[in-house]
């Protein structure tokens, strides 16, 4: 690994879930990272309805927000 780039550790669930999923789900992973040393950046990257449920649930939290496309199937493992 080139030495000025750190890994990326990030998730997203795809066209599934819920907004309070979104805020549970994101709320135990900021629990597990907060005060945690990891070598990587970590990020959740939850479908575009979710997004500022996600954004609340990191608060201040170092875990960064991304973003996913949507697709026009049902719920599952689409994404647009």
């Amino acid at each position: 690994m080139h030495p000025d780039r750190r890994p990326l550790i990030a998730g997203n669930w795809k066209m599934n879930g819920s907004q309070a999923m979104t805020r549970a789900l994101i709320g135990d992973i900021v629990a597990a990272h907060d005060g945690q040393p990891i070598d990587a950046d970590v990020a959740v990257m939850p479908p575009f309805p979710y997004l500022l449920a996600a954004r609340d649930a990191l608060g201040e939290s170092a875990i960064r927000l991304g973003a996913q496309d949507l697709s026009a199937e049902a719920p599952g493992a689409h994404t647009g």
